[in-house]
């Protein structure tokens, strides 16, 4: 697929070519690009010859000696070089279904592209790919691969995801193992259709894909109060929560007994709603699937407390309130208590934002909203900081869900308002006053 070069950066391989931006990149050393893993895949030789078209409609050669790594300076209009690719399921507990109208664009985008997996760490369902793809993926050996499986019967997968390709798109997965393609799983289980039984056998049939699966993620459904004509579900509550927690962990014992990793872990949420202790950081190895909410309270609580056993200082001063979603609250909460004990001249209140926004099944810090701090956090006495986790804003860091930004807290609520990271030592520093 001819590509059009929308700038080339100043004093690289591509100007020093003669490479100029409006030029159309044809081939690599012969290979056609299609998209950006073919692009970086082919560029990475010491010895590359680029055809291409100018501006003008002549077709030229560039060649370019450089390091196996380097890269040659050449931007495209889209870092992907195409369109990103949608999903085409009709999954009956999609989030992006359950988003009320009038929030920006962006939120109602379905992802489900193998690229994107491979570069951002998306998860993806298998069913857009085709045999071809499969191929370039493995011929590439683009890994790690996250893929969202939700249950390994064909029939249950099909009526999960509304989708007849959700069936024999499983036979990817397996294909993608056998080529030593390392993959990341995640299940969101839904009470009484993929947990139970149906979770026990998705477990062993994941088993047997190990060491190239290398982890299994197990999310609890995630609710909002905007589900009119969706598929019904009902969110998990202590018992359920805690039955599939025994479920996960019977697996993780028989696998870390036969190979000594567990490799399937229940997200945090299922503890909290279990009502049972975050187990230690031990208990999640690499720590492989922070990003779906397994091990984060785990490794924050650990974190912070090699933070507070390395200060030697003890005279820190500073008033602090702390917003944080509901599941969180028990945690900071007894964090605080930590700095206040060691530093008597910090004041830190703690707020769980309940969330209003998308109901209150909603309790993660990530889903809550602008609107919902400032209307909980009004006429409050809140220090000299407010401390919000970062996790609240998008990828930008500039705007909550719901598109009010770090500004509109603080003059909503006349205090100024830090970010931090998920990460013991900086949430301990950001609670001592230090940043």
């Amino acid at each position: 697929m001819p590509v059009v070069i929308q700038s080339v950066d100043p004093h690289s391989y591509g100007e020093k070519a003669g490479i100029k931006a409006g030029d159309t990149l044809l081939r690599v050393n012969g290979n056609s690009i299609a998209d950006v893993l073919d692009y970086r895949f082919y560029i990475t030789e010491t010895k590359i010859t680029l055809d291409l078209v100018d501006g003008k409609g002549t077709a030229y050669s560039a060649r370019i000696k450089k390091g196996e790594y380097d890269d040659i300076g050449l931007e495209f209009e889209t870092y992907l070089m195409d369109k990103q690719h949608t999903c085409k399921n009709k999954c009956i507990f999609c989030f992006v279904d359950q988003m009320p109208k009038g929030m920006r664009e962006t939120l109602y985008v379905k992802d489900d592209d193998s690229r994107m997996s491979f570069l951002f760490g998306n998860y993806i369902t298998l069913t857009n790919l085709t045999d071809e793809e499969i191929s370039r993926i493995i011929k590439m050996r683009i890994s790690p691969v996250n893929i969202s499986v939700h249950t390994t019967d064909p029939a249950l997968r099909v009526k999960m995801m509304a989708n007849p390709r959700a069936a024999s798109s499983l036979e990817y997965l397996k294909r993608l193992c056998d080529g030593r393609i390392k993959v990341n799983t995640q299940l969101v289980l839904c009470p009484g259709i993929n947990d139970g039984p149906a979770l026990e056998k998705t477990l062993e049939d994941l088993g047997r894909l190990y060491p190239n699966l290398q982890s299994i993620a197990c999310v609890p459904v995630g609710l909002t109060r905007y589900r009119e004509g969706l598929f019904p579900l009902r969110a998990y509550e202590k018992e359920n929560a805690g039955q599939t927690i025994d479920v996960i962990d019977a697996f993780a014992a028989r696998m870390e007994k036969k190979y000594g990793e567990r490799v399937a872990y229940p997200s945090d949420e299922f503890f909290l709603k279990a009502q049972r202790p975050i187990p230690p950081a031990e208990y999640y190895g690499e720590f492989s699937q922070l990003e779906n909410g397994v091990g984060l309270i785990a490794l924050l609580k650990d974190e912070f407390e090699s933070a507070l056993r390395l200060d030697e200082e003890s005279g820190c001063k500073g008033e602090f309130t702390i917003a944080t979603g509901v599941g969180a609250y028990g945690l900071i909460r007894s964090l605080s208590e930590m700095v206040m004990a060691k530093h008597p001249g910090v004041k830190i209140e703690v707020w769980g934002i309940v969330n209003r926004f998308f109901g209150e099944n909603i309790t993660v810090a990530g889903l809550v909203t602008g609107r919902d701090i400032v209307a909980q956090l009004w006429g409050k006495r809140l220090g000299n900081k407010l401390l919000l986790p970062s996790v609240m804003l998008r990828h930008e860091q500039d705007r909550f869900l719901d598109n009010y930004t770090i500004k509109d807290i603080e003059s909503q609520l006349g205090v100024p308002v830090k970010t931090v990271d998920n990460d013991g030592f900086m949430l301990y520093n950001a609670m001592t006053g230090r940043e």
